[in-house]
């Protein structure tokens, strides 16, 4: 492997490009017309535009980049997370054309890629699930005899989706069709696809999920778990590794059931199997990812590996270098994904220029970024500036550390979610390790968030007075 081209784009595309420099491999950018000047460009040692700013006419025209993988001679496509990550046809696309496609087999996407056909795939391998349909829904009364059956509160979810698109939660028998019809249209929206199936509502799950990597020798490891539960929009924001509630043996039975769940569809690469934990501890498989996640930094760094070296090396038909007894955990990691989003609105997203910005720096302090300052954040793409991630022995020190770094990144013309990831690295729940994916909705409020923020800058209002009244005073000549 020799030349690699990145099918992604800001701080996952560097990432990628960073370690395949550091393999010797040379790296390719394509970039959409608004994202010109971006530093994924200025990286590569290529760049090549491939359209415009709206995704569906650059990023996620698989065939473009084929053909732009073509024309420069690539041996490999990593195509990241988001856009065509998950996308089998552009998958079995790079096959057919010899080109290789840093990820699973397109068979695998396609299993994986239906929460029904994956929990039908996994059905013979031993793997808790939580109770409900096995196949969509076709017969609205027939399925409110089962959800009955199963007992309110239920969940309805898009067999194709993801996001917390095309789910719903029915508290009782009186709202069930409504939110049947609304969970279709939203999955028929976001997906093209109105298969829905219902599951038991576990009311107060966890959500953790396990890091595996397999090679095309027939060896799957698992790289341990992260915790996911800090969300909002069922959007995962904090995540953090290990999990502070999983016991050694807890530990090591979702490691083996997620090894069997690749096995199942005969996985290759990296990839991460999610499970519900229940206030009893008890799991259960809820999917598989089939690509890098956007967290896996913390697990990298609790496992001293490089999951993208893994990912070419695999890639290129090599043997694992590590097995499972040579994997430990070291010390504990916390990631705070920058969204540009307002925590003071909702949530929504925050648009404009990056008029300041700063990282921080220092010992145990790790930015994946994608962006400079006087950039303008672009609307056409998920709003995530960054990843945030610190490190520490413990983790109260991984959590300190990341409200030291929080401090020390200084963003100005946009709101993001930095001030949201100090509120939760104060919160007793959050401290303490008794939360759920339910954080957010129970403790979560803007006008508190306002409140504290107005008490700092009263705190830094006086502390600049004091000092300014110290300096006038040692300036004074005395007579």
């Amino acid at each position: 492997m020799k030349k690699l081209l990145v099918a992604n784009r800001g701080e996952i595309a560097i990432r990628v490009m960073r370690t395949a420099k550091k393999l010797g491999i040379k790296t390719v950018a394509v970039y959409s017309t608004i994202d010109r000047q971006s530093p994924h460009v200025k990286y590569a040692d290529e760049a090549v535009l491939i359209g415009e700013a709206p995704s569906n006419q650059s990023y996620l025209l698989g065939d473009n980049i084929i053909e732009v993988a073509k024309n420069l001679n690539v041996d490999a496509i990593h195509p990241g997370y988001g856009f065509l990550s998950e996308n089998a046809d552009f998958a079995e696309a790079c096959e057919k054309n010899d080109i290789i496609f840093i990820g699973p087999k397109s068979h695998a996407i396609r299993v994986m890629g239906s929460k029904l056909a994956a929990k039908e795939t996994v059905k013979a391998y031993d793997i808790p699930m939580v109770p409900g349909t096995d196949e969509a829904i076709t017969d609205i009364p027939e399925a409110k005899k089962i959800a009955k059956g199963i007992g309110f509160p239920i969940l309805i979810k898009a067999s194709a989706g993801g996001g917390g698109k095309g789910m719903r939660i029915v508290e009782n028998e009186a709202e069930f069709e409504s939110q049947m019809d609304r969970a279709i249209s939203e999955a028929i929206n976001a997906f093209g696809d109105g298969s829905v199936f219902i599951e038991k509502y576990v009311a107060s799950p966890r959500h953790i999920e396990i890091q595996v990597m397999a090679d095309t020798h027939g060896n799957v490891i698992h790289l341990f778990e992260r915790e996911c539960s800090i969300q909002r929009r069922h959007q995962k924001v904090v995540e953090e590794a290990p999990s502070s509630v999983l016991t050694p043996e807890l530990r090591q039975q979702m490691g083996e059931a997620a090894v069997r769940v690749a096995k199942a569809c005969d996985y290759i690469g990296a990839g991460t199997v999610e499970f519900l934990l229940d206030e009893n501890h008890n799991f259960y498989f809820l999917e598989m990812n089939t690509r890098l996640q956007v967290e896996h930094p913390v697990s990298e760094i609790i496992t001293n590996t490089d999951l993208v070296e893994l990912q070419i090396l695999v890639a290129r038909g090599e043997t694992l270098p590590i097995q499972q007894n040579d994997l430990k955990i070291h010390g504990h990691a916390l990631e705070l994904r920058v969204y540009a989003e307002d925590p003071l609105n909702d949530f929504l997203p925050s648009v404009g220029t990056l008029e300041v910005y700063k990282l921080p720096e220092g010992p145990g302090i790790r930015v994946d970024n994608g962006f400079e300052q006087g950039m303008e954040i672009p609307i056409y793409y998920d709003p995530m500036i960054s990843k945030l991630i610190t490190y520490g022995n413990t983790r109260d020190e991984a959590i300190s550390l990341m409200k030291t770094a929080i401090s020390n990144y200084h963003i100005e013309g946009i709101q993001t979610t930095l001030p949201f990831g100090t509120f939760v690295c104060e919160h007793d729940a959050f401290r303490s390790g008794h939360f759920d994916t339910h954080f957010v909705k129970k403790y979560y409020a803007a006008d508190q968030l306002l409140d504290e923020q107005k008490a700092e800058a009263k705190i830094a209002a006086l502390i600049a007075v004091k000092h300014y009244i110290e300096e006038q005073k040692q300036l004074k000549i005395p007579n």
